[in-house]
């Protein structure tokens, strides 16, 4: 049974991995429904997806709450919120303009979030002060980078002769090149953790290594 439960996953993967591939190289009509037919399934599979998400959710923090457990406050405010928000969509307005989800999210969520972007910015400013510390040739090149394109950023980087050009090199051609680099290395680690699924060798999904 349990090679079984087992089995039946590893080829579900294997199929559809091998048919989404050749649905790519296969300018047919019957590839364009495939697709079709596979992201109609992979909408219904996001929405129970996002149900038990929220079962999960709602459940974790209710027996936290339940046991008086360290913190138990902040769980009860996120199921609140969570509750206050779901009743929202029962609202007449719902989502549309003036409404209260629309007011919770200009006047909490936005609010919200712009305080604690100022509050990362000490946390920022901090590290790069430590990081930025001209100990080795790397931190030097690093440095002067940084206070190059700071420079170029700002108002009175204008006035500073080529420091306004230097800054746009900087990020027109190294940070580009650095960008390009990084996406063309998560492009790869994609396609073979993607191929390490299909073909049966990574099965962590399993609930397993093995």
């Amino acid at each position: 049974m349990t090679t079984l439960k087992r089995t039946v996953p590893l080829g579900i993967a294997l199929v559809a991995g091998l048919v989404l591939i050749l649905q790519g190289f296969v300018p047919h009509p019957v590839s364009g429904k495939v697709l079709t037919w596979t992201q109609s399934w992979v909408v219904i599979i996001a929405g129970v997806s996002i149900l038990l998400g929220v079962g999960s959710l709602v459940q974790a923090h209710a027996t936290k709450i339940h046991r008086q457990s360290r913190g138990w406050f902040y769980s009860a405010v996120t199921l609140g919120t969570f509750g206050l928000t779901a009743l929202g969509f029962f609202h007449p307005k719902g989502i549309e303009p003036g409404g209260p989800l629309d007011w919770s999210y200009q006047y909490v969520m936005n609010e919200m979030s712009a305080t604690m972007f100022s509050i990362l910015g000490f946390f920022i400013a901090s590290a790069a002060f430590r990081a930025f510390r001209a100990r080795s040739v790397e931190a030097t090149l690093l440095l002067v980078a940084a206070v190059i394109i700071m420079l170029g950023q700002v108002p009175v980087g204008a006035y500073l002769p080529g420091v306004p050009q230097v800054a746009t090199w900087v990020l027109e051609v190294p940070t580009t090149a650095a960008k390009r680099a990084i996406i063309l290395g998560v492009a790869l680690g994609s396609i073979a953790t993607a191929l390490r699924i299909i073909f049966g060798i990574e099965r962590a999904y399993l609930g397993g290594s093995e």
